[in-house]
């Protein structure tokens, strides 16, 4: 790795407050590698003989589909928080779930049915507390360096996935997965005690600045209407969800092509994960060289590329080619997320970047298990390189059709045009920390739908 590939990380290494957070956010993000493996695999081991399958679905639905109802359950108390606020109880939920977990386990007391209640509880605030990150970041970081903060905590999620998995398969085999829970139970009650003791102070004066009359939180659902009021939001999010949802049947046709139709091993379907993770490492520390790109183009192109990238594999292309090409997908899937919440940090002040940014992840979480679902019976009338074919083909075309959308003026593209109303200083779109520096160029406000190059 070169000085040059970290050079736009510099400034995000140098912020004092996420500098003290990042071991916390790098040790969760290794949890949660962990997990992937630990979690499907505590629920074999609890599940009764011949509904092993079921419940292992329901624990791996239920790591993660809760949120979208805490999104909306929670919305009128939560979305007024400020960011460290939400990820810090986030962090403290899944600690505490997930750790009742081996207590439970000593107790005794452990079965299939308590062990995918504790998960469904331990996601509950996962939503608002991704949200909370990335509100932190748009707190902490003047505009030009946020797309850099959003790759670099996406590159500890995808570091996490080459490295955690065959770490849990080592700890499985010599404690157990329910320890390798515990871990990751310990992981974020690091997190945790991180953001309780780096943000203590700010959070104090956060809350003095933020306080709202009794009565005048925001409604649940204050999150989606903001985004449908604004079109561009609305957009991304309508490309986010449809983008996750057609890659989902992949789950089911990817491991069906290769026992199937390449008559492979699973040696050989884990190579393609492997490939595609590390892929996906790269493309993560390349996207803070992205940030003189305009945004809303960039994600049609990444759309595009992805599909084009997944072509071999629906053709049929021997292994020597179809192996690299799912590596290239995953290099062009990595800069996705950060770019795309880098257009909600624009969009939204940070006020409402938290509801905003829930409202998305309630609903981008229900597009992969949405789009696996389809992938069942597709593949079973299809056949799984064909179901394998048209996803590609079809998020190929999605890519195209945004790519259009983005270059053709009108109200969608003119709303990129500028962060909102308010001015550079306004405390709504403005953290304390986005205040000209001795050494940062002047502010603008004019053409915020790129990453304006500026000093590192």
């Amino acid at each position: 790795m070169t000085l040059a590939m970290l050079l736009p990380y510099r400034p995000v290494l140098g912020q004092p407050v996420l500098r003290r957070l990042l071991p916390g956010l790098a040790t969760s993000a290794l949890g949660d590698g962990l997990a992937l493996v630990a979690v499907t695999w505590l629920a074999l081991q609890l599940a009764p003989d011949g509904q092993r399958g079921t419940w292992t679905a329901f624990a791996v639905a239920a790591y993660t589909l809760p949120g979208a109802a805490g999104t909306v359950l929670l919305g009128r108390w939560l979305g007024g928080r400020s960011g460290a606020q939400l990820a810090g109880w986030d962090a403290t939920v899944r600690a505490a779930a997930l750790g009742a977990i081996p207590v439970a386990h000593l107790a005794g007391v452990l079965d299939v049915g308590l062990y995918v209640a504790l998960l469904a509880v331990s996601s509950l605030l996962h939503p608002w507390g991704s949200a909370g990150r990335f509100t932190l970041v748009a707190e902490l970081l003047p505009q030009r360096h946020h797309l850099a903060a959003n790759a670099l905590l996406g590159v500890f999620g995808q570091a996490a996935t080459i490295v955690g998995p065959p770490l849990a398969g080592l700890l499985i085999a010599w404690v157990g997965a329910v320890w390798v829970i515990a871990v990751d139970a310990a992981s974020f009650a690091v997190l945790a005690v991180s953001y309780r003791l780096v943000v203590r102070d700010r959070e104090a004066a956060a809350v003095r600045d933020r306080a709202a009359p009794a009565g005048a939180g925001p409604s649940r659902t204050s999150g989606f209407r903001i985004i449908a009021r604004d079109r561009s939001l609305l957009g991304l999010l309508s490309l986010s969800f449809a983008f996750f949802f057609l890659f989902g049947p992949f789950y089911v046709a990817m491991p069906v092509h290769v026992t199937d139709d390449l008559r492979a091993s699973a040696g050989t379907l884990a190579a393609y994960y492997t490939a595609f993770g590390v892929g996906s490492l790269l493309g993560g520390l390349l996207t803070g060289h992205l940030r003189g790109w305009p945004l809303r183009t960039t994600l049609a192109g990444i759309v595009a590329l992805f599909g084009a990238a997944l072509l071999p594999l629906g053709l049929g292309a021997p292994i020597v080619l179809s192996l690299p090409a799912f590596a290239l997908a995953g290099l062009v899937w990595a800069p996705y997320q950060p770019t795309a919440t880098a257009l909600f940090q624009r969009r939204a002040g940070t006020v409402d970047l938290p509801r905003v940014l829930a409202a998305n992840g309630a609903v981008t979480v229900l597009a992969v298990p949405l789009g696996t679902m389809l992938g069942g019976p597709a593949t079973a009338l299809l056949g799984a390189r064909p179901t394998l074919l048209a996803c590609a083909v079809t998020i190929l075309a999605l890519g195209l059709v945004a790519a259009t959308a983005a270059a053709r003026p009108g109200p969608a593209a003119q709303s990129t045009e500028r962060t909102g109303p308010a001015g550079p200083h306004d405390p709504q779109t403005t953290g304390p920390h986005d205040q000209p520096g001795p050494h940062d160029p002047p502010a603008r406000v004019d053409v915020p739908d790129r990453v304006r190059p500026g000093a590192t």
